[in-house]
Formats: structure tokens, sequence, C-alpha cells
């Protein structure tokens, strides 16, 4: 009976494999030092592959950033980021003259469309202590018909993003915080209007759990077509529908069955992700996500002539003054502040 509910018990990696309509996470965890002035690590950065550093050292990587951690200016099409940021923050530039800065909890939603420029970088805020970070990001597809919607970015802000609990029997604890979706009368705010998720028919959750040593929890059921995949990435062990499962491992899931999960004696954090497949054909060239070779080439010679709007900020790895708070300013003009 286990077998059907539970299937593909797999290590992860810093990219984690995801299913229909999701297209991969990746989990970012990076115990940086204190910063400079630059919002930069203060520390040698001799050694490093910069402008390609992927491998952790001494604790944390630069990613594409030569001064600063992060990504600096880079294009997308015809997909979505879901960015979560659990610790530190990240600051946000665009094409279209948008910008924020987020974190301790706080989501970003992206629809990339038909192409902007974006920077993600990850500001060292902390002079006298270490800044560690800590995010997911997760690329959710867009079907044909939305590939070439507007770009659009909105806030999930910590303080909005609902938390469904629930006691077990013996007064164990288990937290969701529900970023798409909805469990019992516990819905998610809205999402990107463009998005997969924004139908309610396909069923879209991305749930972060987090359960107390001992705890017990079913997870509720979905429609039987519904893809769901569960990743353990904190702890020490779990029982799920009576297999143990260990830390930093994924699991494919059967949305319609009662699948149990028992926890170990510590506490225990899973993302959960699941959705509707979209079941169209996928074409990923980098940045770009299309539907077939001749899209992906259009994408290429679209942003080599237009730039996606250009870059209106004077750094590739452009980043806000340390002083400046949670924030998002829209490419409309109108702003927000945390």
């Amino acid at each position: 009976m286990y077998n059907k509910l539970i299937a593909n018990i797999k290590p992860l990696g810093f990219t984690w494999e995801t299913r229909d309509p999701f297209l991969f996470c990746v989990h970012h965890l990076d115990n940086y030092p204190a910063g400079n002035d630059q919002l930069g690590p203060v520390a040698s950065l001799s050694g490093r592959n910069l402008g390609q550093d992927f491998t952790t050292r001494d604790g944390w990587r630069m990613y594409h950033g030569e001064k600063i951690p992060g990504f600096p200016a880079h294009p997308h099409r015809g997909f979505e980021t879901v960015t979560v940021v659990l610790d530190g923050f990240v600051d946000h530039s665009d094409s279209y003259g948008a910008a924020g800065r987020y974190g301790g909890g706080d989501v970003q939603w992206m629809t990339a469309g038909s192409g902007l420029q974006h920077a993600e970088m990850f500001p060292l805020l902390n002079k006298d202590k270490p800044n560690n970070l800590e995010l997911f990001q997760i690329w959710l597809n867009l079907p044909k018909t939305n590939k070439f919607v507007k770009p659009h970015f909105k806030m999930l802000w910590a303080e909005e993003i609902p938390v469904y609990s629930v006691i077990d029997e013996a007064e164990k604890s288990t937290e969701v915080k529900i970023i798409a979706g909805k469990i019992g009368d516990v819905s998610a705010p809205t999402p990107a209007p463009d998005s997969w998720a924004a139908n309610p028919d396909n069923e879209a959750g991305i749930w972060l759990i987090k359960m107390e040593a001992g705890a017990q929890w079913v997870l509720p059921k979905a429609s039987p077509e519904i893809i769901r995949s569960l990743y353990f990435y904190r702890g020490a062990e779990i029982t799920v529908a009576g297999i143990p499962v260990r830390p930093y491992h994924s699991l494919e899931l059967l949305a319609d069955g009662s699948v149990i999960l028992i926890n170990g004696k510590t506490d225990a954090y899973l993302l959960l992700l699941q959705a509707r497949p979209i079941n169209e054909p996928v074409v990923q060239h980098g940045p770009f996500v299309m539907n077939t070779p001749a899209e992906i080439n259009e994408a290429i010679f679209d942003y080599r002539k237009t730039q996606f709007g250009g870059w209106p900020w004077n750094e590739y790895d452009h980043v806000h003054p340390r002083e400046k708070g949670r924030f998002a300013r829209y490419a409309d003009g109108s702003e927000e502040i945390r």
C-alpha cells in the first residue's frame, strides 16, 4: 500500500528536481560574513571564480556577483519565479524600473511573461555580525496562452501569508505557511494574475511545513490528477506513509491518498509543491522557457534586439541603500513600505 502512496525518494542537491508545472527549485543557504560599505562581504574574494562562484567556500558563494553576492541583471521569458526568503534579504531591480527589498519570510512572485531583465542581489546589511541567507527560488511554467503576457511582480509580505495550524492527539503542533493554495478555510494571498496558480481549478500549492518533534499530520487530499512532491530540507528523520525518509531528500506523493507524516525527535521543515500539470511541451534554454525551439530562437533574437526594455540602473548589480527597509516600487510608480 505504501508504494502506491509515495515514490521516487531521492537525495537533494543545490538544484531540486520538480515536476510539471514546476520547472525546478533552488535552495540557497549561505552564511555570509559581515558586510562592507558596498554591501559585499568583509572578506577576501581571492581565489574565487568571480562571476561564476557556485562552489561553497567558507560557507558562502558569490554566485554571479563580483562585489556583492547574487545575480546581476539577466533576462527571462516564458515563466514565473517565486522567491521565498526565509532569512536575509534580496534587492530587486528590473528593466521596467521596478525595485524592492524583501526578506524575513517575504515572497516575491514575478511573471516574466514576454520578457524582462532583473537583478537579484543579496545585500549584506549587517556590518558588525554575520549575514545569513536562506531562500527558495521556484520556477513555475506558464501555459502557451500566457507566455507573452505583460511582465508583472507582486509581493506577498510575511505579515500577509497565512498559517494553518493543527494540534495532534499528543498535543504536538504542525504549522503550514500557505504561499499558494489553501488548506481548509485558510487560503494563500492572490498570486500574480496570469499565473497557472491563479486558477483555483489547478489546485496549485506552495506550502512551508514545520512539524514539532513527535508531531503527526495527515496531508489533505487533492484531486487524483494533481502532481504533488515533498521536500524534506531540515530535521532528523520523518516517516511518510510508513516509509522512513532522511533529511535533504524529496519524494513524490499520491495526491488523493491518505498520506500520514510522522516526525522524529527534532523539528522538521518541509516544502510541498503541487499543481495540475500544464501538459505542454517544454523547451528551456538558460533563462528562456518556451514550447518550441523556434520560440527559443525568437526569444534570443528579441533580447539581442531590444534588451527587453534596456537597463535603467547605473549598475548591473544594483542594490539599495543600507538604511532602506523592506519596500516594493512597481512599474506604475506605486510603492509599498514595510
